[in-house]
Formats: structure tokens, sequence, C-alpha cells
């Protein structure tokens, strides 16, 4: 058994704050000599809620975003499952775990922490519709052990188990959140270190600090979040002291920014170039080898992206920081055979700003290679269901490369086994499939990194993918604010730990 314990002109953004006032419901009041305890952090967020902050839906991200519910699991910066919720854990057999619940627990509408509450929630999400992605193929049922415990068994042998557990979409809340109706009120039902304490739509959040939890006592009084879904408008925020943290600001902004107030943070995101391995041209291994050659990353991430990404060594970037340490030269990779104008559709989609730019500077490239490059670009709605068919010779794509566990086989096998229901390179290939079929029985740790790695050489190694760069995001906070994560995966923001430091200038 095992056991773990668009670009305005500068006019318009000068006047994008006296435009935006009414964006902040919580403006803090500067003149305060309140001491750090009593103040409260101003939060600009990418986008508004899409489901009333319901946590079995893609808003349970902000919910621990913003420290208000949790989970029984959470990931270390190796995405290895750490106790949250649960103290400890034990797979008792293939198909079975039972996990052991933290004594001490208060839910902010009072009551305690039970195992029937683990039940409760967990069963509620597996019943929901639809269901949370990190369930998707999986059927699992939970049942109380005692009062401090839960067995969760699933239909087929999960290593993953525990790191399923991590997706905030399967925190943890009070009875009283579920409704008889389905529908679930995250009003002051989370166990966090910030209770949440109203919803006004579409607008903003309020939070406040809770007094009563298990772990260490938040630094702040609260948080006040507002949905800001202009770029510019959020850097306007940070730039005017409108907000201490922001998310998401665009390339185009940072210049106009304090770059002492700007941090990048790696996403586990890469910008792929998939090539047809199935019909047309790029069917030939010596063609995609010839493709490979062509890019030059740099002039990718220097053009396009300002500088503000990383030149991609694999699948996997340094949002994954052990994935470098795994990795090695990849050999018996075929040789390029030149083109010779050899016609070819390079398609891809508008949703993503920065990818028909990516796609101008690729058409360069691989007609400077000998390629003849005819482009396709749609909306993604409009592009997709012809990229997944093989209508395309290549496709760029930016492709989130961990879902909700934390781990990166899920999208591997979706983009390259020959069952993969994302398989854009149609992509069969045996080598592929054994290499990832090896990675998905392997416990977390060690042993299935390396076999992550291997899984990705074998894929590289057949020229169906070229990732060209790994994506960051840019955060902003501001000069009084310590403590902020910047976090990879997004799940995190304003911690317990998370101080306004009150005598900073704003």
């Amino acid at each position: 058994m095992l056991r773990h314990t668009l670009r305005l002109s500068l006019p318009a953004v000068l006047a994008a704050p006296f435009l935006l006032a009414g964006c902040f419901d919580n403006q803090r009041d500067e003149t305060s000599a309140s001491p750090d305890a009593d103040e409260r952090i101003s939060v600009a967020m990418l986008q508004p809620p899409r489901s009333g902050l319901s946590p079995l839906s893609d808003d349970a991200f902000k919910l621990s975003r913003w420290s208000n519910a949790e989970t029984l699991v959470r990931l270390d910066t190796n995405s290895d499952p750490q106790p949250f919720l649960a103290t400890e854990w034990e797979q008792v057999d293939d198909q079975t775990w039972r996990f052991v619940i933290r004594d001490g627990v208060v839910f902010h509408d009072g009551t305690e922490l039970t195992a029937n509450d683990v039940v409760n929630s967990l069963t509620a999400a597996t019943q929901a519709a639809p269901k949370p992605r990190i369930l998707d193929g999986v059927n699992m049922t939970i049942e109380a052990d005692g009062d401090n415990a839960v067995l969760v068994r699933t239909e087929k042998a999960d290593p993953l188990i525990a790191n399923r557990l991590s997706s905030p979409q399967l925190a943890i809340l009070a009875a009283s959140a579920y409704g008889d109706d389905g529908r679930v009120n995250p009003i002051e039902v989370g166990t966090g270190p910030f209770v949440l304490k109203e919803i006004n739509g579409t607008t903003s959040a309020t939070l406040d600090r809770f007094d009563d939890y298990w772990g260490e006592p938040a630094a702040i009084a609260g948080i006040d979040a507002d949905y800001v879904s202009d770029g510019t408008a959020r850097a306007a925020a940070l730039r005017t002291g409108t907000a201490d943290v922001v998310e998401a600001i665009p390339v185009s902004q940072v210049a106009l920014l304090d770059q002492a107030l700007v941090h990048e943070v790696p996403m586990p995101r890469t910008n792929t170039l998939y090539l047809n391995t199935q019909s047309g041209p790029m069917a030939d291994p010596g063609l995609r080898a010839a493709a490979r050659e062509a890019i030059d990353r740099a002039a990718i991430v220097k053009t396009v992206y300002e500088g503000r990404a990383d030149i991609a060594e694999g699948l996997l970037g340094p949002a994954l920081a052990w994935a470098s340490e795994h990795r090695t030269s990849i050999g018996d990779r075929a040789t390029p055979t030149a083109p010779e104008g050899v016609e070819i559709t390079l398609a891809t989609f508008t949703d993503r700003a920065e990818l028909p730019e990516v796609a101008v500077l690729l058409e360069q490239q691989l007609t400077q290679a000998g390629f003849k490059v005819t482009q396709e670009v749609r909306e993604y709605a409009h592009i997709e269901s012809d990229a997944l068919a093989g209508e395309f010779d290549a496709f760029i794509l930016s492709r989130a490369t961990v879902l909700d566990s934390g781990d990166p086989v899920a999208y591997m096998y979706s983009d390259f086994a020959c069952e993969g229901s994302f398989n854009i390179a149609q992509l069969c290939d045996p080598a592929v499939d054994e290499a990832l079929a090896n990675a998905s029985q392997q416990p977390t740790g060690e042993a299935r990194r390396q076999a992550i790695i291997d899984a990705e050489a074998a894929i590289l190694r057949t020229d169906a993918a070229i990732p060209m760069l790994h994506e960051r995001v840019i955060q902003g906070e501001s000069a009084r604010v310590s403590n902020a994560e910047r976090d990879p995966r997004e799940r995190m923001l304003i911690t317990e730990k998370t101080a306004i430091d009150t005598d900073s200038e704003s």
C-alpha cells in the first residue's frame, strides 16, 4: 500500500481609468491608516463567471484563486499530490483509495467537516450534468468509512485518483450548498481562509477573512474582486492603483507600466504546429522533417510575443519544471527532404489574436525552405471540425498541456494516440501508443515523470507535432502587495499569506 502524508493610443489608455470608475465596486480608501490586518485587497479578474460561481463549473477556479473553496488534495510544483482537507491516503487495491479527513475543519456556515460532507460533495460532482471535466471517462463512487475517512472506488484502475481530487471542481462544500434542484450556492459554504459573502452577478464578488479557518489566518481582511474583461482596462487599473492584483495583462500594455509591477508566469500551454501524418504531402516523414528544420522559433517569440514567451525544447515547457531535468536528445529522426515547391495548406484560427500573426511568419519561413504555402484562417468554431478531419496539411494550435489533474498524459493521449479524440495530426504510431500506455500506468512520482518524457520523445520523433514556444501570462501586482501567488496552473492567486504593506506607495 502506498501512503502519502488590439492596441489603443496612449490618450485612450490614459482615459481608461475615468471610464472604468464604475467597474470597481469596492474602491479602497487611500488615506486609511488601518493596520495590515484591516486592509482589503482589490483584484481585477480576466473573465466574469459563466455559471454563477458554481464550483461544479469552470468558475470553480475563481473560488480556488480566492482561497475560498478547498479540495481534499493539492498539488506541489511537480504536480505531486499533497495533503489538504485530507491528511493522508492509501491505495487499498487497484480500484479503491482511502482518504482520511482532517479534524477541526469548520465550514463557513458554521458546520463541521465530516466524511459525509465529502461523500455529498464528490457524489454531487459525479452526478452533475455536465460532469466536471476531470471526471471525463471516470466512473467513481464514494462512501464514508467511519466518521473521518472515505473510500473512493473507480470502475478501472486509476493511479491519478489523488491528483484528480485536487481539481477545484471537486472542492468540498457544506451540505447547505446543495439545493434540491441540483444547483449549488457557493455563498458561505467553503472551508478556506476567505468566505464568499456577496456575488454581484458578472460584475464583482466580495470575500471576507474567515476567522475560524483551520489553518493560518489570512493576513488581510478581505478580497474585492471585479471582472474586467478589457485588457487595456486591467492594465490601467494597475497603473492607477485602482487594483492591487491584476490577471492577464496584454503584452501590448506592458511597456506602459512600471516594470517592477509586472510579473511573467510560465503557462502549461504550448504553441505547436501539427502536421498531417496520414494524407497529403506531410504524410512524408522527410517533408515533416523539412518543416521542423525550417521553423525559426526565436523569430516568432521576438516578433509576435515581444520576447515574452519561451522557445520550446519539447511539448512540455518550464511550467513543468521537472520536464527539462528528464529530457535527453532525440535520436532516429527522419532526414529532411527538399520540398521543391510542394503545395501545403497552413491553417489556424482567429480566437487567439497571436496565432494569425504566427501563421504569417511561418508561411514566410516555410516558403523560404521551399514549400508553397496557402493559408486558411477562420474562427475556431468554424475550423475545428475540418482540423480534426485532417483537411489541412499543417495546423497551428495553442494547446494546454496539463489538464485538471496536473498531469500531461491525458493531453498526449488525446492529441497523439491512435484512438485520441483530438488527433489533429492523424497520428497512429505503435511506438507512441506503447509509450503512452506505459506512462498512463505509472504511479505519480519520478517513474511517471520519466515515462512521460519518454512518450514526449516518441511523439517528437515522428515530427507529427513541432512545438514552437511556451506561453506566459503576465500578472500585475501593486508595490504594496506581497505574497500574491504566481501559479502556472492558475489555481492560486490570493492566499492566507498574501499581505498589504501600508507603508508602501500604491
